[in-house]
């Protein structure tokens, strides 16, 4: 009996939360396109790859009708509130002998709790193609059942994930269901008894520091933990720039732990108006024996934003 990784891990979700949170589609007011690529433990065969494009986006106000209170007032209401945002992506993610390709598609609702508080609640609904390469495996019987069956084949897998997300100027703090259908994947073969995915939860937060008049220093902490496995966690800080420049340092827990650093830019295009473009990278170190048989993990994201970067909450005008 063993257990193992099944979901990918994200060195730079602080900077692309969506990955682990359905409720943080559109939290931000703008729309977002974000391509992630992690190569985990290279020069390792069978190590875990993962790629991902997301979209996220949020339906914010842009015009007005005229209503008629019982005053015989006349006001004006949104035809939109601004508080529903949605969200998608592919991915690919293969470790070992499984193979995972799918997508999800992601609702949110956000709404206002004090000033600038906002809290954020996010359904999704996720498919995936999973196999079992198992032709990878040399059987010295011929009959063994895992060479015959629907796993080695493919099959289809739907699944749901739930999360909370709250968001202020000076802080964050997020909570993620994933998996919630427990997607158990031996489909009455008896190879495949004992085989089911497990719920993953993850616990995030953030608070930022502002250490002078465009410094902000941003401590973090992340909890992720399934039903079987122990928790691991994620404790880093962030150093950030006038929002055009982020370095950050991490510590990961687990077996041996690892340690992380990562680097983000933040682009203006001048000819595309109201578009920022950020550059990230991340590197893994892990303190334990593998290390001495790979290169290191790297992920390497790249983002597109649509809005005014100037206005982290640009949907404040909500009246």
């Amino acid at each position: 009996m063993s257990f193992a990784q099944q979901l990918p891990l994200y060195s730079q979700y602080l900077y692309n939360k969506f990955l682990i949170n359905p409720a943080q589609a559109g939290s931000d007011g703008f729309t977002s396109i974000n391509l992630t690529a992690r190569e985990q433990w290279v020069g390792y065969t069978g190590a875990p790859r993962t790629y991902s494009l997301s979209w996220q986006t949020r339906i914010l106000k842009k015009s007005y009708r005229l209503n008629q209170n019982i005053f015989n007032r006349t006001v004006y209401r949104p035809k939109t509130d601004g508080k529903i945002g949605f969200g998608g992506y592919v991915f690919s993610d293969k470790n070992g002998l499984i193979q995972k390709t799918g997508f999800q598609l992601c609702y949110s609702y956000h709404m206002w709790l004090h000033d600038y508080t906002q809290l954020s609640m996010g359904m999704a609904f996720t498919g995936y193609h999973y196999v079992i390469n198992a032709t990878a495996i040399n059987f010295y019987d011929p009959n063994e059942p895992w060479l015959n069956n629907d796993l080695r084949k493919g099959v289809f897998i739907p699944d749901v994930d739930f999360g909370l997300y709250l968001l202020d100027p000076k802080f964050e703090v997020g909570f993620s269901a994933l998996q919630l259908f427990g997607a158990s994947a031996k489909i009455g073969d008896e190879a495949y008894k004992n085989y089911y995915l497990d719920r993953h939860f993850y616990l995030f937060g953030l608070y930022n520091f502002e250490s002078g008049t465009k410094a902000e220093l941003q401590p973090s902490l992340m909890v992720k933990m399934s039903e079987q496995r122990r928790p691991q966690s994620n404790v880093g800080f962030t150093y950030c720039w006038d929002q055009a420049f982020w370095a950050g340092l991490a510590y990961r827990t687990g077996t041996g732990g690892a340690i992380v650093a990562n680097i983000r830019f933040r682009f203006i295009p001048s000819r595309v108006m109201l578009t920022t473009m950020y550059a990230g990278y991340a590197f893994d170190y892990t303190l334990n024996k593998i290390q001495n048989a790979t290169y290191g993990t790297h992920e390497v994201t790249i983002a597109l934003k649509f809005g005014d970067h100037l206005k982290r909450f640009r949907w404040v005008d909500r009246f």
